[in-house]
């Protein structure tokens, strides 16, 4: 025994008899594995964790549902806890009063998160929890990683802005007022993530199997699949995050979706469909008609992927001639880290990115004149331009960040433009700008609003109902499939699609609604052709095949050649579920390797949607 920290016992597992289970013979490696793991804790039993009973698997909708921000989806199976995304609600008071509440259950209670991307609703809770005790790992790509450590440090930093504003103007009913989480969260949380190559099996828990598929929605986006096997049953849960559009000018298609038993899908866009003509159009006449008048033209845009879209369709507009050349300010630190990130991609040839963009490489994202403006005093310069400008500047819904600056200075004159260039959630300014508010509340004052207002939203990196459709349409039909990150008439509309379309039975859960999974039997299978020599295995974070379970090494690779019983020194194994942690191992293990079964569809006595 060893004492982990978050002061339980964790139970280190018998390698003997993990590898013991592996044989040419047999099966899935992984399968075996993950079954070794459960049953050398002594988790025969199905539980949800809740102690003395016999509950089937559960997923809980915690945030995303009926909403487009805050995805939390709880995955719990055989004692194990899986959070799918830790988003920060935004939006309506209503929704980013959730984000001060309590977290349903003991954050230490859970025992992995799994980020599919770094947009703020996605990843944006992550300290929050962290705060509240999680300890955990947290998966995800290595973009992923490296832009959510930068959408944090600046979510921590203008959560203490705004607490020192309110405190200083007094627009908060809280004395004092204080941020949701620190910058000193973000860093713990920071250290607890992981990164994981797309397309690799990783085993993230006992009974749970990992892999995550490139989603083409921002630099590192991915759906995640996961597989949840225990005794001689299986179930495969996907969640497509936020998917990407075939058509996005930087990033190729995303990945095709192959199916699983439950499926999680967006639905953004799922009432609407993306006019891409028209709206790059609107937004080349929008800034022409602006800067021939002697006005600005404020971008409210997301820092991380919708600021790079941005600047490549103003280098393509301006070198076919369609506008005026004029200074393109870039007002966003967040923004500008992120395009780094991007950068580097480009310089490193990533296979997330069109060939096209690989080719033009470093200017593929210069537009020209491009200033870049990073200290508070070069930022209110873009308050009073000195000679018509595009100003780039995040958040892009307005619900925080310097672009609420250049919106009250700017807002009031006619000869300026807003363009708004992707999804307005409810609640928010863009949203409130988008249908016509004559007046605006920023920091506590309203702001009049005579500037032109104008929607091109097909800038948006958010699939629309056509391509969900296209991207589902290949697959077999789900069991179950929960049509999630939407409002409720976008959410409606594309489970009747489904319906309709596809001829798929669909539900819209509702915030807080929580419905259990039952798999079926496991049949045996033959080795995966991947596991028989080492050049194609599963490879860990850092790109190399061995032992699995170490930090730095992949916990879903074949075992090595060389090493048929490799000893506790090589690597430790997966911890055990909390409520099994110190168990003994049984004597013996049978080496029984399984094929995931189909789910089915029931209904509970209690009501409850349940797997069967």
């Amino acid at each position: 025994m060893e004492q982990d920290p978050r002061g339980r016992d964790r139970y280190q597992a018998d390698w003997g008899l993990a590898w013991g289970l592996w044989a040419p013979a047999s099966g899935s490696w992984v399968l075996a594995r993950m079954l070794c793991l459960g049953q050398a804790a002594g988790m025969d039993g199905v539980s949800t964790g809740v102690k003395g009973q016999d509950a089937r698997p559960a997923l809980t909708f915690l945030g995303g549902a009926g909403t487009v921000t805050g995805s939390k989806f709880l995955v719990e199976a055989r004692g194990v806890r899986v959070l799918l995304d830790c988003g920060l609600f935004q939006g309506a008071r209503e929704l980013r009063r959730r984000n001060w509440e309590p977290f349903p259950l003991p954050a230490r209670e859970i025992d992995a998160v799994v980020l599919t991307h770094a947009h703020l609703d996605h990843c944006g809770y992550l300290p929050a929890l962290v705060r509240q005790g999680f300890a955990g790992q947290v998966f995800a790509t290595g973009y992923t990683a490296e832009l959510a450590e930068i959408v944090l440090r600046d979510s921590a930093k203008l959560l203490a802005e705004e607490a020192e504003q309110a405190n200083s103007y007094g627009w908060s009913k809280h004395h004092p007022a204080l941020p949701l989480y620190t910058e000193d969260d973000v860093d713990r949380a920071v250290r607890q993530i992981s990164p994981v190559d797309p397309g690799q099996v990783t085993i993230i828990a006992p009974h749970t199997a990992l892999t995550l598929h490139h989603a083409g929605h921002i630099l590192g986006s991915a759906w995640a699949r996961l597989e949840l096997t225990g005794g001689h049953r299986s179930c495969t849960l996907a969640c497509s995050g936020d998917l990407g559009r075939p058509a996005h000018p930087l990033l190729r298609p995303p990945d095709p979706f192959t199916g699983a038993d439950v499926l999680l899908v967006e639905s953004t866009y799922g009432n609407r469909e993306h006019a891409d003509d028209q709206a790059r159009q609107a937004f080349a006449e929008a800034i022409t008609r602006t800067l021939e008048r002697g006005g600005s033209v404020i971008i409210p845009a997301f820092a991380v992927d919708r600021t790079e879209v941005i600047l490549r369709t103003l280098r393509e507009l301006r070198q076919a001639g369609q506008i005026p050349l004029s200074p393109v300010l870039i007002d966003s630190p967040m923004a500008l880290a992120a395009l780094g990130v991007y950068q580097k991609a480009i310089a490193a040839h990533s296979s997330e990115l069109r060939s096209e963009i690989v080719a033009d490489g470093t200017e593929a994202l210069d537009p020209g004149w491009m200033q870049e403006l990073r200290t508070a005093a070069e930022s209110m310069t873009a308050n009073r331009p000195a000679r018509p400008s595009l100003i780039v500047s995040a958040s892009g819904m307005a619900t925080g960040g310097r672009v609420l600056h250049h919106l009250r200075h700017l807002l009031p004159d006619r000869r300026n433009t807003v363009l708004i260039v992707g999804f307005a959630a409810e609640g928010t300014r863009v949203r409130d700008l988008a249908e016509g508010a004559r007046t605006i509340k920023i920091h506590g004052e309203y702001v009049p609003v005579r500037a032109e207002i104008i929607q091109a939203d097909a800038f948006s990196a958010h699939a629309d109902a056509d391509d969900v459709l296209s991207w589902l349409a290949g697959a077999p039909e789900p069991a179950a499939t929960y049509v999630v990150h939407g409002e409720a008439s976008a959410a409606a509309a594309l489970r009747d699609r489904l319906d309709h379309e596809l001829g798929w039975t669909a539900a819209v859960p509702a915030l807080g609604e929580r419905v259990t999974i039952r798999a079926r039997e496991l049949r045996h299978r033959a080795l995966p052709r991947w596991c028989a020599g080492r050049a194609d295995r599963p490879t860990g974070p850092g790109g190399s095949a061995g032992t699995a379970g170490s930090r730095g090494e992949s916990p879903g690779a074949c075992p090595p050649e060389d090493d048929a019983r490799p000893g506790p020194a090589r690597a430790s194994a997966a911890r055990p579920a909390r409520s099994q942690r110190g168990a003994a191992p049984p004597p013996t293990a049978q080496p029984v390797v399984p094929w995931a079964g189909r789910c089915s569809t029931t209904v509970s006595e209690d009501g409850m949607n349940t797997l069967s």
